[in-house]
């Protein structure tokens, strides 16, 4: 394929047949192709000496914390473009990124408003647009489109591939390629100077995957392996698990995209203790009352660790554990993160949650808050700290008895939780000190933990600082919006995107001080990023770069 500053427009197109027999992708690129390759910056040593931001949180840790970037700006002003460097048109919903390397910004976006107008991204008979997941890439130094990568929707529906959300994947960047699942389940290994595909992982076709709503996993990339989340998760009706059998968690070859190891612990039960002796509906609930079962999607990213010279990579489970790995895959410890009385009601008010949000290693623990989809609305969460140096079952209790609901339990004595924060409140002072009904609740933000404090919110809109060794509550602020983003601390602040259309800025420290509320213009679900003294928001519909 040529790649000259003369040629001005170039479309190449891939075709993968899977089982199910649809194209799965295409691969467009427009322009000058000499923007391919952006020149170096005036001060190349200066502008590079901040970093790069080249996966979802920052380094394989996952903190959501940037200690390099200094100078950022606590307030703009879209509509006057204070303080804005450029401002880059996406989709109507974006939730994919931003990541930053190699001089190149890439995003997750969906279609709404193609680059390219021709082919088949428009509609010939309505005139609109079609339904797509776009990967994005654009100019670090001014913003311009570079590239993108186009990927058609699977046939099976919303209950697979979720209209109009596209590419909610974070892409991990090594070098001249980065990896990526696509919204059709498949992992891919693609060049960042063009968007083309090297290889392609698809789930669906190799591993029986069913990915529940949509496929949004994160790559997580140690040495020469990639290890990622499948999205396997639960039907339409959300009473079963139609790939039990199929992997939750998986180990990839970085060089070829093979499959090196898998895991279906989260739906191990199911294949074990089915025995036809109860209907399918109440089994199901069953087992996932228990703890041994998906309980609807698998949208969490995994981690990564070395403590006491043992590598450890995290997995957030489907059926609300995390697990603990060795990098060949075996199992080194396992907590329940949910209280074993909990149960789960779907669009209800139960009291079982699983994971969107992604697991954070700090000094040797685990933080990691439980929730549920948002459209299940809100209800009651927990956040929980976990010693990394233990082994085995190492939840705070374990089941004697699970013949009767709730089990009988028993104090586990080899517990790793460290301390925890969340439940009911049921003292009245509380209630009326705090005006709400759990001291923490559902939650989807991944935080952030930078000198003992950790910053975490829910899905009401609560900012909560807490002391990273024993839980002890500082100070938490309430927006007054539900929020799907994380907190990043950088340069002494704490930025938090809401759905109210703000970003929020705190003072870093003990005590709750609000800096700034930045009206953006659309909802910011993806978490703000810093690289290279730029702070990067992105809304639904838009990419802004932003710095004095």
């Amino acid at each position: 394929m040529n790649e000259y500053p003369t040629l001005k427009r170039w479309i190449a197109a891939v075709l993968t047949i899977v089982a199910i027999g649809a194209p799965v992708a295409y691969w467009i690129s427009r322009g000058d192709v000499s923007k391919l390759l952006d020149p170096a910056p005036a001060n190349a040593q200066q502008a590079g000496a901040n970093g790069d931001w080249i996966m979802y949180g920052g380094t394989p840790s996952r903190n959501m914390v940037n200690t390099t970037v200094k100078g950022l700006p606590a307030e703009w002003n879209v509509a006057k473009k204070t303080n804005i460097k450029w401002v880059a048109d996406l989709g109507s919903k974006a939730y994919g990124g931003p990541i930053v390397a190699g001089g190149k910004v890439i995003i997750g976006t969906n279609n709404m408003k193609p680059r390219d107008k021709k082919w088949d991204f428009i509609d010939k008979k309505t005139g609109k647009p079609v339904d797509l997941g776009v990967v994005m890439c654009f100019s670090e130094r001014n913003g311009d489109f570079l590239w993108q990568a186009v990927h058609e929707k699977l046939p099976g529906g919303q209950v697979v591939d979720w209209p109009y959300e596209g590419i909610c994947s974070s892409a991990h960047v090594e070098g001249n390629k980065f990896y990526y699942v696509s919204n059709r389940c498949e992992v891919i290994c693609a060049e960042i100077a063009t968007g083309k595909a090297i290889w392609t992982l698809d789930m669906i076709k190799e591993l029986g995957v069913f990915p529940h709503n949509i496929s949004d996993c994160s790559p997580l990339l140690i040495g020469d392996h990639l290890w990622v989340v499948t999205s396997n998760g639960v039907n339409e009706d959300h009473l079963n698990v139609p790939a039990p059998k199929a992997p939750s968690f998986i180990k990839v070859d970085k060089t070829n995209g093979k499959v090196l190891w898998q895991d279906n612990t989260p739906t191990a039960a199911l294949l074990a203790e089915n025995k036809g002796n109860l209907e399918q509906k109440d089994f199901f609930k069953a087992l996932v009352n228990r703890g041994k079962l998906i309980q609807h999607g698998q949208w969490a990213n995994p981690a990564y660790g070395v403590v006491n010279e043992q590598p450890q990579v995290i997995f957030p489970g489907g059926d609300g554990w995390i697990y603990s790995f060795d990098p060949k895959g075996n199992l080194i410890w396992k907590f329940d993160c949910n209280p074993k009385d909990a149960k789960y009601e779907l669009r209800g008010k139960g009291t079982r949650n699983d994971f969107i949000s992604t697991p954070v290693i700090y000094k040797n623990r685990v933080y990691i808050g439980v929730g549920q989809d948002p459209e299940h609305s809100l209800g009651v969460g927990h956040f929980y700290c976990i010693d990394m140096t233990k082994k085995g079952d190492v939840s705070p209790e374990l089941v004697t008895d699970e013949s009767v609901f709730p089990p009988k339990t028993k104090k586990n004595d080899n517990s790793a939780q460290v301390w925890h924060y969340g439940g009911v409140i049921t003292d009245e002072k509380d209630q009326k000190r705090l005006k709400r009904d759990n001291y923490f609740g559902r939650t989807m933000s991944t935080c952030a933990i930078h000198e003992d404090l950790v910053y975490i919110a829910e899905l009401s809109g609560i900012l909560h600082c807490l002391d990273a060794n024993t839980g002890k509550v500082y100070w938490d602020d309430d927006t007054e919006s539900e929020t799907w983003s994380s907190p990043y601390y950088v340069d002494g602040k704490i930025y938090l995107g809401t759905d109210s259309r703000v970003v929020f800025v705190y003072e870093h420290g003990k005590t709750a001080k609000r800096l700034a509320e930045n009206e953006m213009g659309g909802r910011v679900r993806a978490t703000p990023i810093a690289a290279n003294g730029v702070l990067y928001v992105m809304t639904e519909n838009k990419l802004f770069a932003i710095s004095k």
